[in-house]
């Protein structure tokens, strides 16, 4: 029996002790975050308030309110049963880190108090020397800072045996460049306010002081049985199988998506939702997912640092408790090849602080100029700067995906729909008609209410969709750091804000009625900006080709895709609207870049490792007993006299003679994989990254096929590599 058929026995739902929960997730959701509304109970009035004033105008608090509340919060923390704390904070890799530290401070000999202090609080230095930093600081510098974001909530997190108070932070080096995801998003909020805010104030809301962007990242995921996992190496070191035959049903019937949901999954995804809420984190929707034993989560809108936070959380959350239930949580974005991989639908939009939705359209959106000239704004930058948004979502993992039927492909376009459009297109042809009647389709059904028909229909296939209020970037890996995508757009956005406001004082100032000269700036951006927006079938082949008379770029490579970061007018809109400095967005391209050629050169390794180690013998066992087989015949004709036909015999040779050529080509292949590393073992990492793509990847699928091939006639008796039917389709 191999030892995969031995997991399949071993596989069963886990029996779970059922939880006496309070019935209404309101009476538990944030208990485990330091919120504001806690934060006030606990502190006095004069230092809420200027906690307060620090948030929304960045008046530095003093060391003395700085103590009084990082005592509340210990004090919270250690009333919750947290022992200890840590700055969470979330560097260059894409994930998130921390440094334990305990509240206790020694008074005497053989005694000690629960300390925390304002310096504790709002500064921290664990060793940097380890995380990535593409040069902006050598390895032997290990100075490194954590700095308290007090605009994203200390929280709490659990384990069996204790609890934890994370402290958000951001992470800074010595001589205060960001190393981390968190500061330039925060950086690129404040641009996009102050951009924001300048624009609203012409249109008369003089009342709007801050304006900052909202997400709500959609989550995809696969989950697969623990078992089936520990014995796949590739999964194991790579997170996405490298081998691995197609199972005969996929998702081509496409009954997974909004499926009935299992119930071992149904109580994985009860007890995230339920470790969520206590965070503070806003689950709003769970369901299947297109592909077999894929899912998502869906959360409600929040302030983008907020939402990058809770998605990092989320992503931890996941992980840990499907180990629970003796699954696996994948985030790769193509674990499985030939059924959908998994994003991160980016859902972005604009708000004030009054509670003002800026990308809202209204009930007649041709009447709403300050609708129209913030939807131009977003037009035009990514008219412009298609290329950083590509870069923004340019990773090893993302590059199996995009292009694909699950996911757009890297060619950047905006999708409006078609009554947008039109209005658009009125506009910039210097006509205006008269306001639309407001769409209602009748259902025709005597129990149907008539409902309102959105301004847009969804176009899955767009890579920066409009869908109503809102902007859907599709194009995120499932398994990246929102946090980059946001600081990009919000850069982009706020440029092109300050160019559309610059541009209305300007027609405005030239003696024309204030709509008139609204109308005439949302015109032209409209003309200049019409390649960019493109309403069909972003899959067909028409549209590359037509793309490609446009001019806008498709750049499948990643090592190619972020060299955008590096052009000299992106350095300087970066460094103008002071989110990156040069240092910091050259410094990111070289981490990428390394990063992408690490991860080619451990799944090439692994593979490897897995041909020699699991294919190869399992194809000469299988061989041998084909050849034990066909022997076997022939000695019975020889000495049994035995008669058999010349086409049986021919076929079982002709069948070892298949198996035999498939392991040449897997060995052969391999061999050059491994020539082709070595070769490359001296080269810079850009170097790497191009032979890497136009020749390491194309030698591993080759050597994919030749495997798969084996896998679908070696006997499972002797296949030990979990298979795709058993690892999508075993609940």
């Amino acid at each position: 029996m191999a030892v995969r058929q031995e997991a399949l026995f071993k596989i069963k739902s886990v029996q779970l002790n059922k939880i006496d929960l309070p019935k209404k997730v309101s009476t538990y959701f944030g208990e485990n975050t330091f919120s504001i509304e806690t934060m006030q109970k606990h502190i006095s009035k004069e230092t809420f308030e200027a906690f307060k004033i620090w948030m929304s105008e960045g008046k530095t608090i003093t060391l003395t309110q700085a103590n009084e509340i990082a005592n509340a919060m210990k004090e919270w923390a250690i009333s919750k049963g947290a022992t200890y704390y840590t700055h969470w904070f979330q560097p260059m890799t894409g994930l998130t880190a921390e440094k334990h530290d305990s509240f206790i401070s020694i008074t005497g000999p053989g005694k000690v108090i629960e300390k925390f202090s304002g310096n504790k609080l709002i500064q921290g230095e664990p060793d940097a020397s380890s995380f990535p930093s593409g040069g902006i600081r050598a390895t032997f510098e290990a100075r490194g800072y954590t700095a308290w974001d007090p605009s994203s909530p200390a929280f709490i997190i659990e384990s069996a045996l204790g609890k934890t108070l994370c402290i958000p932070t951001i992470f800074i080096s010595y001589h205060g460049e960001a190393l981390d995801a968190k500061l330039p998003l925060l950086r690129s909020d404040e641009a996009l306010s102050k951009a924001a805010v300048g624009l609203l104030k012409l249109f008369g809301h003089k009342d709007v002081k801050k304006v900052f962007s909202t997400c709500g990242p959609e989550q995809e995921y696969f989950l697969i049985d623990k078992y089936y996992y520990n014995l796949r190496q590739d999964l194991l070191m790579a997170g996405r199988t490298l081998v691995g035959a197609a199972s005969p049903k996929g998702q081509q019937l496409e009954d997974q998506y909004f499926g009935t949901i299992k119930e071992r999954v149904l109580n994985f995804m009860f007890e995230v939702a339920e470790e969520a809420y206590k965070l503070g984190i806003p689950l709003m929707t769970r369901h299947n997912e297109v592909a077999p034993h894929q899912y998502e989560f869906a959360p409600i809108f929040e302030e983008s640092n907020i939402a990058a936070d809770h998605n990092q959380l989320m992503m931890d959350l996941m992980k840990k408790v499907a180990l629970r239930h003796n699954l696996v949580c994948l985030l790769h974005e193509k674990p499985f090849a030939g059924i959908n991989g998994s994003g991160k639908h980016l859902n972005w939009s604009l708000a004030d602080n009054l509670g003002s939705n800026l990308l809202n359209p209204g009930q007649t959106p041709e009447g709403n100029l300050q609708f129209l000239a913030v939807l131009v704004a977003v037009l035009r930058a990514v008219y412009l700067h298609a290329d950083i948004i590509r870069a923004g979502v340019a990773l090893a993992g993302n590059e199996h995906r995009l292009g694909a039927n699950e996911a757009p492909p890297a060619i950047i376009s905006v999708y409006l729909g078609e009554q947008l459009s039109k209005i658009l297109d009125t506009i910039a042809k210097g006509a205006k008609k008269e306001i639309s009647k407001h769409y209602v389709i009748d259902l025709g059904l005597a129990r149907l209410p008539q409902f309102d028909k959105d301004m847009t229909d969804r176009n899955r296939t767009s890579p920066f969709a409009f869908t109503g209020a809102k902007f859907e970037f599709r194009a995120v890996g499932s398994s990246q750091n929102i946090s980059t995508s946001i600081a990009i757009i919000n850069t982009i956005v706020a440029e092109s804000l300050d160019y559309v406001a610059e541009k209305i004082k300007k027609a405005n100032g030239s003696g024309k009625d204030f709509n008139e000269a609204v109308l005439q700036v949302i015109a032209q951006v409209a003309k200049e900006t019409q390649d960019i927006r493109f309403e069909g079938n972003n899959y067909a082949q028409n549209w590359l080709e037509e793309a490609k008379k446009r001019g806008l770029p498709n750049v499948a490579s990643t090592c190619e895709a972020l060299k955008a970061f590096v052009k000299k007018e992106n350095i300087a809109l970066f460094e103008k609207y002071k989110v990156f400095s040069k240092n910091e967005i050259v410094a990111r391209y070289h981490i990428w870049v390394h990063m992408y050629t690490l991860v080619l050169e451990i799944e090439a390794n692994t593979l490897n490792e897995m041909v020699n180690a699991s294919v190869i013998p399992s194809g000469f066992e299988y061989a041998k007993l084909l050849e034990d087989n066909l022997g076997g015949l022939i000695n019975l004709t020889k000495n049994a006299k035995l008669k058999f036909s010349n086409e049986a015999l021919k076929d079982q040779g002709e069948h070892l003679s298949e198996v035999i050529s498939k392991i040449y080509y897997v060995r052969r292949n391999t061999k050059e994989m491994i020539k082709l590393l070595k070769k490359c073992a001296g080269l810079s990492a850009e170097e790497k990254g191009k032979l890497y793509f136009e020749g390491l990847k194309p030698l591993m699928e080759h050597i994919r096929k030749h495997v798969d091939d084996l896998e679908c006639v070696i006997s499972d008796e002797h296949w030990d590599l979990p298979k795709y039917r058993e690892m999508l389709f075993i609940k």
